[in-house]
């Protein structure tokens, strides 16, 4: 005789939410909840019903109010790269133009392969009201709306139509959040009427579960051949990105390069991969990388990516390495491990390193690590010189040379768009692992601070000690700057180094770089401007309950610097730095820019012609 099995009666959003509240993770041997909360900012499509769930289950699964949904997803993007893709939040936002406004968020999480749940209001499934208000309809396709732009930008989209799908869509969501090579944002569309509709829910379905995340282990056919192609290496080079950290392979890499003597690179996402004083950190590589690291790159015959997915501004567009340099892609994405013809290990970091070191008697020449090294001190010197301050314009490298000399090891560095970027990628010095995000990937202007606030809830759970600080321009700033007042509200201390250059000054500079005039971004060079004004940003900052003051140069900024470490409220620090002086002028890789190839300006006629010089150096897809 059949077992009955127990149920319990519950609307769509009730189960949604116990299920999630039931969901835990080991992470270093401690059982912590997988989700550490949401951000949500509620409307007519979440409010009744999903506002009711999470009312019931405050204390386990925290609700941060949102002043901008894009925002929040920026936040939960902040939140989860803080945990190493290991913990996730949730973001909920109604129908209509609060979930539209995480389209952008969604992109980010994406590119960025970030976990990240989107608990979304819909329009009714029944159609028994329509058109609703905020509704997009579409004449030939009624079931087509604004939550179908998600598809592009999430890895898991699902739109629910019946109670009894969460049973299904719930798991495989969260699957696809935790997986190392599909790991990415995560879509559920909650029509309004079905979030408040009821099933008879299994029990065992709310039962604790811990999640593990899967390390795939490498096949060994593949090392044996990574194996043999490193051993006919005379100039081998590792270039170290962003899933190193993931994986929790700091330490397997650090072994293998010093067991075989190979000088490793940084990624802009494996920025803070290696401390800065380990011998065989060469630099970072790319368009906003290091003379060092560029210059070992254009000799590596044998390269071996870990953890990458060899974006642009990491490979200077095709263009830094021998076009007769071979690859060895590491990665647990099979898209990610086979690019330009990469001879492939797909797999786990952690275990394919160690499978690769066991199997590998090999030591790379001393020649060629001491030239690595050398270059390297040179690059040290002249960062050394260009973050020193004195008899010239204020610079973000100034800036970045304070803060990297007064933080403490542990504190979480944040940057993200225009000038800064490059910036902190070239100029800053890692003083302790897993402590540099520099969002790149989508390079979102607004990620600094929402950004920095979802790092800070997560550092409050581990380290709440340590400050996250982060660099901002004024541009990024006039574009979303509303979570200061957030993080002063929920009381999750940021130190904002706000760095006001008259607008967007590094668009500018490659406005001017491709022999174009200054043009719309500097404000005093948009014509539609006839008076130009700067902005109190104080004042602003202040008006959001964050203590803030202006400095005059990088030595009063050292010491605003050391009154925002001692406060205990969020602390914002301005400064004018110069839009046209003072940037990093060396280490850059070539980037592909589309410029203009016929024009009347002779300024962009050379230009144009000196940016395509380079072009032969670029590798043509193998």
């Amino acid at each position: 005789m059949t077992k009955q099995q127990d149920t319990v009666r519950l609307t769509t959003a009730q189960a949604i939410i116990r299920w999630l509240s039931n969901q835990f993770i080991q992470i270093d041997g401690q059982e912590m909840r997988l989700c550490g909360g949401g951000f949500g900012i509620f409307g007519h499509g979440n409010v009744t019903c999903l506002g009711e769930a999470l009312y019931n289950v405050q204390d386990e699964l925290p609700l941060y109010r949102g002043q901008n949904e894009q925002s929040m997803g920026f936040a939960a993007a902040g939140y989860a790269k803080a945990w190493l893709r290991q913990r996730f939040m949730f973001c909920t936002a109604s129908a209509g133009p609060g979930t539209a406004n995480l389209l952008t968020a969604a992109g980010l999480a994406h590119a960025n392969r970030l976990p990240m749940l989107l608990l979304c209001g819909d329009t009714f499934i029944t159609r028994l009201p329509d058109p609703v208000l905020q509704q997009m309809e579409n004449y030939g396709d009624p079931t087509f709306g604004v939550n179908d732009a998600f598809k592009p930008v999430v890895r898991y989209w699902d739109r629910i139509s019946h109670p009894a799908q969460i049973i299904q869509s719930l798991p495989n969501a969260i699957a696809t959040m935790l997986d190392p090579a599909d790991c990415g944002p995560a879509f559920l569309g909650l029509p309004q009427d079905v979030q408040g509709w009821t099933y008879d829910y299994p029990d065992v379905f709310f039962e604790k579960k811990v999640h593990r995340i899967r390390r795939q282990s490498p096949d060994m056919d593949e090392v044996a051949d990574a194996v043999a192609l490193l051993k006919t290496a005379k100039r081998p080079m590792i270039i170290a990105g962003g899933g190193v950290q993931y994986s929790g392979a700091v330490d397997e890499l650090t072994a293998f390069a010093e067991a075989h003597q190979i000088p490793v690179v940084e990624t802009i996402a494996g920025r803070a991969n290696m401390l800065a004083t380990h011998p065989l950190n060469i630099g970072p590589i790319g368009v906003t990388g290091s003379n060092s690291a560029n210059a070992i790159a254009e000799k590596a015959d044998v390269v071996v990516a870990v953890g990458t997915r060899l974006q642009d501004f990491t490979t200077g567009s095709w263009t830094a390495f021998s076009k007769d340099a071979c690859f060895i892609s590491i990665n647990a994405a099979r898209h990610d491990a086979g690019k330009h013809m990469s001879l492939p290990v797909v797999g786990d970091a952690k275990l394919a390193l160690t499978a690769l070191g066991a199997r590998l008697d090999y030591q790379s020449p001393v020649d060629w690590v001491r030239t690595a090294q050398d270059e390297r001190k040179t690059w040290d010197a002249y960062v050394a010189d260009n973050v020193s301050h004195g008899n010239r314009p204020n610079s973000y490298a100034q800036v970045i040379g304070v803060v990297n000399e007064l933080c403490d090891p542990r504190d979480r560095i944040v940057a993200a768009a225009g000038g800064l970027p490059a910036e902190v990628t070239a100029n800053w010095r890692t003083l302790d692992i897993g402590t540099v995000d520099v969002e790149f990937g989508f390079s979102c202007m607004g990620y600094e601070i929402a950004g920095a606030w979802g790092a800070r809830i997560a550092q409050m759970e581990r380290e709440p000690d340590q400050d996250v600080i982060t660099f901002c321009g004024d541009g990024s700033y006039m574009m979303l700057n509303s979570d200061i007042y957030s993080s002063v509200l929920s009381r999750k201390k940021l130190i904002v180094m706000l760095l006001d250059n008259g607008g967007f000054a590094v668009i500018n500079k490659l406005q001017n770089n491709t022999g174009n005039e200054s043009f719309n971004n500097l404000i005093a060079d948009c014509p539609t401007v006839p008076d130009p004004f700067g902005v109190d940003f104080v004042a602003h900052a202040a008006s959001m309950g964050a203590e803030a003051e202006k400095v005059s140069n990088p030595a009063e900024l050292g010491e605003a610097f050391k009154r925002a470490k001692a406060s205990d409220r969020s602390y914002v620090i301005v400064m004018d730095v110069d839009p046209y002086e003072g940037w990093t002028t060396e280490g850059h890789a070539w980037w592909e820019v589309g410029t203009p190839h016929i024009t009347n300006s002779d300024r962009v006629r050379e230009a144009h012609k000196d940016w395509e010089s380079s072009r032969p150096k670029q590798r043509k897809g193998v």
